[in-house]
């Protein structure tokens, strides 16, 4: 067996026991809380009309916030990795040999395994809670599974990258807020034609808005293409720019993530320790 299979599968066996702790005791409380919340938004939304176009805003909504949580993941692996360089586990894993790159996997499954858990807790009464949604079509499957690979790939590993220029948990949280104002621009909770030019140009830099549109591709009547930008899905973009993000993102996350670990050592476990203990002091 060579060393990059066993690397993919103790990587795999690491985020697939980790996927089942994320869901066992009190934890599933706190997984099941925003997957729950944005049905209840989304029922609200469901009879309200997108100004005169005769579209449900609910229906358009839908899937868009789909594309909102996969791209969750990467605040997702910001906190793993903050709080598990400050308890040790990512010191531990730098001392098994190609340790660094099995974590990396295994953030990957754990935190692509909970997105997936979200989505299903979505889509399934999202089905009957909302009109219109296209799912029997082998061409609506095709495409939500190409959006959602690339998706799963740019946005967690951009969220390494971020994640290890981040010294604690504070940081974490602080760079939820940049996340947050992004989905709020990307036309998630309301298409993006509303809003004004310039800020349509920065929700298409990045790869929220494309995930949003990917998924009302997949999952919308063609007819619904009227409310977007240029009246298309424009596959051939959503593909480019998820796919440019994917690529920076895998190859600068493993070098980004040796380049920390180096830096680790037992008294910077011990300070980041002593640190958590005042922040609850």
């Amino acid at each position: 067996m060579t060393p990059s299979v066993m690397v993919i599968r103790s990587g795999t066996r690491r985020g697939l026991i980790e996927l089942r702790q994320a869901f066992a005791g009190f934890e599933l409380i706190n997984q099941l809380l925003w997957p729950v919340a944005t049905l209840v938004a989304v029922f609200f939304l469901r009879d309200r009309e997108f100004r005169d176009t005769g579209f449900e805003l609910g229906t358009l909504v839908m899937p868009s916030v789909l594309g909102m949580f996969i791209a969750l993941g990467m605040i997702l692996v910001i906190q793993y990795l903050t709080v598990e360089r400050e308890d040790g586990t990512l010191l531990r894993a730098k001392t098994l040999p190609h340790g660094i790159r099995g974590y990396f996997i295994g953030k990957l499954v754990t935190t692509s395994g909970c997105i997936l858990v979200y989505l299903m807790i979505l889509l399934v009464p999202g089905a009957f809670i909302v009109d219109g949604l296209r799912l029997g079509t082998a061409g609506s499957w095709l495409t939500l599974a190409w959006v959602l690979a690339l998706g799963l790939v740019a946005t967690q590993s951009i969220g390494s990258v971020l994640g290890a220029l981040i010294s604690n948990p504070r940081g974490a949280g602080v760079m939820s807020v940049p996340v947050m104002a992004l989905i709020g621009i990307s036309g998630i909770f309301y298409p993006i034609t509303s809003l004004p030019d310039w800020l349509q140009a920065i929700a298409q830099v990045f790869p929220i808005y494309w995930l949003g549109l990917g998924m009302r591709s997949a999952l919308l009547p063609d007819d619904m293409a009227a409310v977007e930008l240029h009246h298309s899905w424009r596959h051939l973009e959503t593909f480019g720019v998820l796919g440019a993000w994917a690529a920076i993102g895998l190859v600068l996350a493993p070098i980004v993530l040796r380049r920390m670990a180096r830096r680790e050592s037992g008294s910077r476990v011990a300070e980041y320790r002593e640190k958590a203990l005042q922040r609850v002091g």
